[in-house]
């Protein structure tokens, strides 16, 4: 008769590893992205091109998103303190979601100006305009690697991911629009393509956003099922019952669950915890849980307990 918590977390020192690499691989994209834009809102303002001025204004969004996702990677590697019992983690979803509203005001503000350029073409120094673009897809490959090889599984880098992506299409729009505009004059290219360029952003936006709200609303993360989980947990001898469920995240790559777990009073109930949680871990992924054992008497009512 009585009860046993346990917990279990991952290894701090493998997280950090990883912590500061995508530091390292967001500090370079930050330095090239804030670099060509800087460069793109130069040549959209000489050629006259949208597209290249849309394309630029996503890449300040780039710029802003990527100095949102280091910092929030920075603040996330400091401790936890008497305030903030989980540290600073959760400022990654906070960085993801901030970076997903930003796209949105982008895509209005692309829109807008197009269906202008729609009722009163400018003329494009098509030379310039693909000049530019060439030179902004080099950049933005460049700039997908870095990121690409910090991995996609931290959602903060999935969204500066998805920024960098919009602009890359949007580079090859534009060289598209240059080529067309050059060669056969039909300035309603370029604000064409500038809404084809909203629209690749606001799907981003709508993933980012999505994803972001999920963690925020401590949704059961991704790839993990309480059912499945619940099930291999019964199967260990002495369980006789697993109840009040919970799973939820930090971060996209920092699932945490509670549960209570009733086992068998004759059985060793601090061997069954050790097990518990080494299955959780190895099994499903889990590197932080937090189990209340209770030893031969379920402490809340048998509906709950699932003993009817």
């Amino acid at each position: 008769m009585g009860r046993h918590h346990g917990h279990n977390h991952l290894n701090d020192d493998e997280s950090h590893g990883r912590n500061v690499t995508s530091k390292k691989n967001l500090l370079w994209a930050l330095s090239l992205t804030g670099t060509f834009m800087v460069v793109e809102v130069i040549g959209g303002l000489i050629s006259g091109s949208l597209a290249l001025l849309a394309d630029a204004g996503h890449m300040l969004t780039d710029t802003a998103a990527l100095l949102l996702a280091y910092s929030a990677l920075y603040f996330a590697s400091k401790p936890a303190d008497g305030k903030r019992t989980f540290g600073y983690g959760r400022l990654q979803v906070l960085a993801a979601y901030t970076n997903g509203i930003f796209l949105i005001l982008l895509t209005a503000w692309i829109i807008w100006e197009a269906i202008h350029r729609f009722i009163e073409p400018n003329p494009i120094q098509s030379v310039s305009m693909f000049t530019v673009a060439v030179i902004g897809l080099v950049v933005n490959i460049l700039v997908f690697k870095i990121l690409h090889s910090a991995g996609e599984s931290n959602i903060n880098i999935r969204s500066a991911l998805l920024h960098v992506l919009g602009d890359l299409l949007g580079s090859v729009g534009a060289i598209i629009a240059a080529i067309v505009i050059w060669i056969w004059g039909l300035l309603w290219v370029d604000p064409l393509l500038s809404i084809f360029v909203a629209a690749l952003i606001l799907r981003s936006a709508y993933h980012v956003i999505k994803d972001a709200s999920h963690i925020l609303l401590e949704g059961i993360p991704l790839g993990i099922s309480l059912k499945n989980i619940r099930a291999d947990l019964m199967s260990l001898e002495g369980v006789e019952d697993i109840h009040h469920m919970h799973a939820w995240s930090l971060s996209e790559d920092e699932p945490m669950m509670t549960f209570h777990a009733l086992v068998n009073p004759e059985s060793d109930s601090d061997g069954l915890l050790e097990d518990m949680l080494r299955l959780l871990k190895e099994e499903h992924g889990i590197g932080h849980a937090t189990i209340q054992v209770e030893v031969g008497i379920c402490q809340e009512s048998e509906e709950a307990c699932g003993l009817v």
